[in-house]
């Protein structure tokens, strides 16, 4: 019962971090001056284009761009009623992309599975990776085993990412014949889910699942390692080993439950960071992710698709930490949540 007084609390504090995102988001976006009909406007008063000028303002009132900020801020969210009534994000409407000139629903439906897919990937492989490695190199504390995690972890945090995708871009093509640009064979696309279509895409998943993940797991394991051999030079260690306790069960009843505190609380900030940074890295594999999308939509200071995407990696956000607050309090018994248990 406390725990479900937990993560109610949580979910309601995410949706209100979620309103105040929604607001610094909108008026970061329009910081800078003028916005993609602006700047087409301008361009078409300057070479005499009036026909291309009087579509512009069209578009400019028929999305509110000619009201004041917080109005269209609050047309936006769906708080207030627009040119066609309540039609913002509450309501599902994501607004209208004027650089591809068509719905933002259409243009990142696809886009957005996957992100999902891929960043989802990433994260199974940097767990799967990283857990073992720093546990491994804790409880092998100076020796060869250590060494080389360490060399390792060096290494994936010192490669960046665009230079290590061009270079299995090029030698897992070429020697292991892996599959490169998108995330499955042209023939699936469009096509419904088969067994076929799942192997292509899996295939297709293995370069940018690694590259990705790679940086992100050298920096997990480094960081479990340093915490569990904090944990590791503890008195409480040294009772328990002295009562005879076996070092596989001591290690696995207390100090890798503490240590695994931050590693948990990592999801919060995994995947966000996974999507913002894979953004060059989906540009040089051909992934039709949301970085690419995000990148042109603030170059052309397209608006409601810049804001949309950020909106989304805050979704992200939110939602990690929601999972990871409720797995730190299930994992750590010394993490009070509901108020003060007497």
């Amino acid at each position: 019962m406390a725990l479900l007084r937990f993560a109610v609390f949580r979910f309601l504090t995410m949706l209100a971090t979620l309103v105040v995102v929604s607001v610094l988001v909108f008026v970061i976006i329009t910081l800078p001056p003028g916005d993609y009909l602006s700047n087409q406007i301008n361009e078409l008063r300057a070479t005499g284009q009036s026909a291309g000028i009087a579509k512009a303002e069209f578009l400019r009132a028929e999305y509110s761009l000619d009201q004041p900020l917080w109005k269209q801020y609050m047309i936006w969210a769906g708080f207030m009623p627009g040119p066609h009534g309540f039609a913002g994000l509450l309501q599902g409407e994501f607004g209208w992309s004027f650089e591809y000139d068509k719905p933002v629903a259409d243009l990142v439906g696809g886009a957005l599975w996957m992100t999902v897919l891929v960043n989802l990937a990433a994260v199974l492989f940097i767990y799967a990776v990283a857990l073992p490695l720093g546990v491994l190199a804790a409880a092998k504390s100076k020796t060869w085993v250590d060494y080389t995690s360490a060399f390792v972890g060096y290494l994936g945090l010192a490669t960046p990412n665009f230079l290590l995708a061009l270079i299995l871009f090029y030698y897992g093509n070429r020697y292991l014949n892996l599959p490169i640009g998108g995330l499955m064979d042209p023939q699936y696309e469009g096509q419904p889910m088969s067994f076929d279509k799942m192997k292509s895409v899996l295939i297709h998943l293995i370069i940018p699942t690694f590259v990705i993940g790679t940086s992100g797991a050298a920096a997990m394991m480094q960081r479990l390692r340093a915490n569990l051999l904090d944990e590791l030079g503890k008195p409480y260690v040294e009772t328990a080993r002295a009562k005879g306790l076996s070092e596989p069960r001591m290690l696995s009843k207390y100090p890798l439950r503490v240590a695994f505190n931050p590693f948990v609380a990592d999801i919060g900030t995994l995947l966000p960071s996974l999507v913002s940074g894979s953004v060059l890295v989906s540009v040089v594999l051909g992934l039709q992710t949301i970085g690419p999308l995000l990148l042109s939509a603030l170059k052309s200071q397209d608006l409601f698709l810049s804001a949309f995407v950020l909106m989304f990696v805050a979704l992200l956000t939110l939602i990690g930490t929601l999972i990871s607050d409720l797995l730190l309090a299930l994992l750590d018994p010394r993490i009070r949540f509901g108020g003060r248990e007497r």
